[in-house]
């Protein structure tokens, strides 16, 4: 019995994109949490705060199902450079107190440690009830 390859960046990069978009679509902050360094760094958009930590991450995520519904995720490619890789993403959703639509499509960037994301990026662009949202 020979050992397989270890595990490229290219390939568990997917691997946490997939696990990160099923937790979502799921509405299961824990499951999405389980995708994060316990030291991990996130931040939601450019101008937003950085969270540092599980407690902070899972702050961040503990309310998804009560505001989100019907979530839709998908990804693209992983691009890899180093220990960092890169995905477009699409997530769609349902607002659970309005039933607004929303639509975001943007890019992550995260880099890896030990399997896990130590720090992840997201830059977005989000559409509500088919009209732009414009973050200042």
């Amino acid at each position: 019995m020979t050992d397989s390859a270890p595990e490229t960046i290219a390939q568990l990069g997917r691997r946490l994109v997939d696990a990160l978009g099923r937790a979502w679509e799921r509405t299961d902050a824990q499951a999405l949490l389980a995708v994060f360094a316990p030291d991990a760094v996130f931040v939601e958009s450019p101008f937003g705060a950085t969270l540092a930590g599980s407690p902070a991450i899972r702050g961040y995520w503990q309310d998804l199902s009560f505001h989100q519904s019907e979530v839709r995720f998908a990804s693209g490619e992983i691009f890899v450079a180093g220990t960092w890789f890169a995905a477009e993403f699409t997530v769609g959703f349902r607002r659970r107190r309005t039933g607004e639509a929303v639509e975001a499509r943007g890019g992550m960037f995260c880099e890896t440690r030990d399997g896990l994301i130590s720090e992840m990026r997201l830059y977005w662009h989000r559409r509500v009830g088919g009209r732009e949202v414009l973050d200042r």
